[in-house]
């Protein structure tokens, strides 16, 4: 079989297009943020919501965002990084973190729409799939779930967060097929294989296993849920008060910045022109002083 070279020729390069920024980068799928964002027309302007989900190496980002010509619109957002306020210090980007997280923001779009006292959620988590039904006034706050470039594979901590927000109350599309828990043999979801999820059960189970096969790997491992005192028998009892304090204040609370601090300047202050004459001034007063008192020394 013969190879033939491709030739791209100049009028190759003349008709080619780039895409767009974010595709070149890797960043956005736009393919799916298409279907995402694509509202009807007989719909007006009626925004479309999204719930997205992205996680970092130290955190969990949930926000509320819908679509716009000038850019995309955020209409709440909640943050791993807060749970701290709520009681739960360590192990900010697990599954049960996820779920949290999920919670708050449901909880904190629902206050602002003054939605949160008609759509509380749901109020007992036993890890069964869990749709909110329709009141008799407002219909329940419908967000799609926008999981980025993310794999959805089975487990995955972003149906964590997806778990969260449909228990603190709002409606979004979903499968239980991808929870944890689900048997792909038996096509059905085990609850307690999900609650035990939600509660940290796996990260307990873990811990137990450090400590009885590598006691030293445990110290450093779970250094700071030492340093917290948190052991394996109390991680959902903890995680249970952190749900009922997010329910109790899902607001979030003001950030106070601090001014500016002032860096030391390594390098000349720029003169003015005004500085620079005076300075050029008092310079021509100290040359022209110096030839004076030479001259004086001359004539003595």
């Amino acid at each position: 079989m013969a190879f033939i070279k491709v030739q791209k020729t100049r009028a190759y390069f003349k008709r080619f297009q780039v895409k767009f920024k974010r595709r070149r980068e890797g960043k956005t799928d736009y393919r799916a943020r298409n279907r995402l964002i694509n509202q009807d027309k007989n719909k007006y302007n009626t925004p479309k919501y999204r719930l997205v989900v992205r996680f970092t190496n130290k955190d969990i980002i949930t926000q509320i965002v819908s679509a716009s010509i000038a850019g995309d619109m955020i209409l709440a957002s909640a943050y791993a990084n807060e749970l701290p306020r709520y009681g739960l210090k360590v192990g900010l980007t697990n599954y049960a973190a996820a779920y949290c997280t999920g919670l708050l923001l449901a909880r904190r779009v629902l206050k602002k729409l003054e939605m949160d006292e008609e759509y509380e959620g749901n109020l007992e988590v036993n890890g069964e799939d869990y749709s909110v039904e329709p009141a008799e006034s407002r219909r329940p706050f419908r967000a799609l779930l926008d999981v980025g470039l993310l794999r959805t594979t089975t487990g995955n901590r972003v149906f964590g967060a997806l778990k969260g927000a449909l228990d603190g109350g709002l409606d979004i599309p979903h499968s239980e097929k991808r929870f944890a828990g689900f048997s792909k043999d038996s096509k059905q979801l085990d609850a307690d294989v999900h609650r035990k999820y939600i509660y940290g059960g796996h990260v307990a189970t873990y811990m137990k296993t450090l400590i009885e096969d590598e006691p030293e790997k445990y110290q450093t491992h779970f250094s700071e849920y030492i340093k917290k005192g948190l052991e394996a028998d109390g991680l959902e009892e903890m995680y249970k008060k952190v749900h009922a304090a997010i329910r109790a204040d899902p607001s979030p609370k003001k950030s106070e910045k601090q001014p500016p601090k002032q860096h030391k300047r390594y390098n000349l202050k720029k003169l003015t022109y005004e500085e620079r004459k005076a300075k050029l001034i008092e310079r021509l007063n100290a040359l022209n002083s110096a030839a004076g008192n030479d001259d004086d020394e001359d004539d003595e």
